[in-house]
């Protein structure tokens, strides 16, 4: 299988003090690529670069920016195969990833959600929303979200815990690259069921309540509605509960938290309120 993504300045990052290096830019294209493939349950073999740059982009800053994309490679044991190098008007990273599976059986899909599934993330969420805010002066600056900047700026992508929920047998997976609130959409939408969530039940990362309050935000919004946290959304068979919790502790990185179940009704995601209520929240748009 072969995940392709692109990430623009200005769209997906801002190349600026402050804001992302090239070494970061670098590694957060290859991660939203390689989270598609363990969102899969795959295993990562190769990657292919291609680099947009603009005239005034130096050479040192475009060797700073594949470094980063080594480094990260390197941790993930991906081989960056190839790629080209192109005029753009503005900064772009395009990366092609190629996953591997022993058989097609392994893989997982959006589209396998059964009705009475339980559905649960993996590790923390709303760094990446919370991030934003602060980046965009919107909410101050603090120790408690310094952990949310630098988990934004250096997401890594959950190919173990994929291989793990797959090999453990969830029926359907979607990475968190658009928020959960659009996520969970596509994941009901392709199983052709109602995908509803707890929001009250969302694990937050460090410093995304701070940032909510200070936004005058329910806690669970930023986790919902912010993008690239590139975490693992999946369904499961409430029987299969524990083997699955299992599968993932055994690798001691993440934590599971169970957040919804899969019901009979119009495809897509319901969200729910702590007091139970449906509530409406638009997903992630492109712009970090």
């Amino acid at each position: 299988m072969t995940s392709v993504d692109a990430m623009v300045d200005g769209v997906h990052f801002r190349l600026r003090e402050g804001w992302a290096t090239p070494a970061e830019v670098g590694h957060r294209a290859l991660a939203g690529a390689l989270s598609d493939l363990a969102a899969m349950g795959a295993d990562p073999g190769q990657a292919y670069l291609v680099l947009g740059l603009p005239a005034d982009f130096e050479q040192r800053r475009a060797l700073e920016l594949v470094r980063g994309a080594v480094a990260l490679a390197e941790r993930t044991e991906t081989t960056i195969a190839g790629g080209d190098v192109v005029r753009a008007a503005a900064l772009t990273v395009s990366v092609t990833a190629v996953g591997w599976a022993d058989e097609p059986s392994e893989l997982v899909g959006r589209d396998g959600g059964h009705i009475g599934d339980i559905v649960g993330v993996t590790g923390r969420l709303g760094a990446a929303g919370a991030a934003l805010a602060v980046l965009e002066e919107h909410a101050s600056r603090t120790a408690a979200t310094e952990a949310a900047l630098a988990r934004s700026r250096a997401p890594m992508p959950r190919l173990r815990e994929g291989r793990a929920l797959a090999a453990a047998g969830v029926h359907a997976m979607i990475d968190l690259s658009d928020g959960l609130a659009t996520d969970a959409g596509h994941l009901g939408r392709a199983s052709g069921a109602d995908v509803r969530i707890d929001l009250g039940a969302l694990p937050l990362d460090a410093g995304v309540a701070e940032v909510a309050a200070e936004l005058e935000l329910s806690p669970w919004h930023l986790a919902a509605a912010g993008g690239e946290d590139y975490e693992l959304c999946f369904c499961a068979a409430a029987s299969d509960r524990e083997r699955v919790e299992s599968a993932v502790a055994e690798l001691n990185s993440v934590q599971v938290t169970w957040i919804g179940t899969v019901r009979a009704g119009t495809p897509g995601a319901t969200l729910s309120d702590e007091r139970g209520d449906a509530v409406r929240i638009e997903g992630y748009e492109h712009r970090w």
